[in-house]
Order: structure tokens, then C-alpha cells, then sequence
């Protein structure tokens, strides 16, 4: 069992019920899955770098990702309907929290300059997404067997109903928001 899993329960469930007077257990926002998405448009002219981004995306998240092809042709950015443009993997129960963690405790205060993270990643439906231009700030990453920096787009999914409640829930988790 995961410790922020733990913490969870223990400590900010409490937090929550208290702050929005929730009287149902299941009322009380959960956190459902994470997805992180590596989208690879330059796999178009380097069809390589799909294998190496499906093997960094596995040390990273610690489960084997999925490789997303094309809807449709693209004349403009010569891509055919089919092609690997992308990878990505959907975390959920422990790895999801294993990974969280990972990820305010380890990831993100490697980020050179790094601020905190802004609002503005909510959807209004109590998921916050956020985007990472460097995956190398996960230590699983080697830095030195890296060919090109990747980014990511990382959605944490949660059963809140708003976005107040979203933002609680993942703060009170740890998640370093800007004031």
C-alpha cells in the first residue's frame, strides 16, 4: 500500500469533510486515475523515437504504455491515418499514487526555476492537467542515454464536482500550487 494512499485516508480525508461539510463518505473527492501522454509529432521523420519514448515512459510510470496512432490524414504535416505519433499510460490504484508522489516529491523540485504549479490546469470539471517540457527531471530517466528531451502532459483525474474541491484535494496531497 502506497503512503500517500494512507495519508490520504488518515489525514486529508478529515480535511475535507470538515471544510465542505460533506456527510456521505462518498461524497469526499478521490483521486480516479493519472494519464501521462508523450505526444511525438516529430515520429513522422524519426519513427525511432517512438521505441525510445515507450521504454522512458515505462521507467517513469512503471507500467508498459500504449502506442497512439494517427485519427487522420494530414497532408500539411505529411501523416497518414495510422501512423505512431504518440504514447501514453493510464495509472490507476497504487502506481497512480506511487507516481503522484514521485512526482511532487521528486519530479517537480528538480524543474529548474520552478514557481509552483498554476490554477489555471483545471478543466471546471475537477481535473487538473499539467505539462512538462523536460521528462528527464524523473529520476528513473537516465539523462545520459537520452536522444531528444520529450515533453508530457499529465491529467489527474478525480471525482470532484468542482474545481474548489479539485483544488483542495490535491493541495491538501501535496501539490505545490502557486499563491
Amino acid at each position: 500500500m502506497s503512503w500517500l494512499r494512507d495519508y490520504y485516508k488518515n489525514e486529508v480525508i478529515p480535511k475535507l469533510k470538515e471544510r465542505f461539510g460533506y456527510k456521505n463518505i462518498h461524497e469526499i473527492p478521490k483521486l480516479e486515475k493519472i494519464c501521462v501522454n508523450m505526444g511525438l509529432g516529430e515520429a513522422v521523420s524519426n519513427p525511432k523515437i517512438i521505441d525510445q519514448a515507450l521504454i522512458e515512459l515505462a521507467q517513469i510510470t512503471g507500467q508498459k504504455p500504449k502506442i497512439c496512432k494517427a485519427r487522420k490524414s494530414i497532408a500539411g504535416f505529411k501523416l497518414r491515418k495510422g501512423m505512431p505519433i504518440g504514447v501514453m499510460v493510464t495509472l490507476r490504484k497504487n502506481r497512480m499514487y506511487d507516481f503522484l508522489a514521485r512526482l511532487i516529491h521528486v519530479a517537480l523540485p528538480r524543474v529548474k526555476d520552478f514557481k509552483g504549479l498554476s490554477k489555471s490546469g483545471f478543466d471546471g470539471r475537477g481535473n487538473y492537467t499539467l505539462g512538462i517540457t523536460d521528462h528527464t527531471i524523473f529520476p528513473e530517466v537516465d539523462s545520459s542515454k537520452v536522444e531528444r528531451i520529450k515533453g508530457m502532459s499529465i491529467t489527474i483525474v478525480t471525482t470532484a464536482e468542482t474545481d474548489e474541491e479539485a483544488y483542495e484535494l490535491l493541495k491538501e496531497l501535496g501539490m505545490p500550487f502557486r499563491r
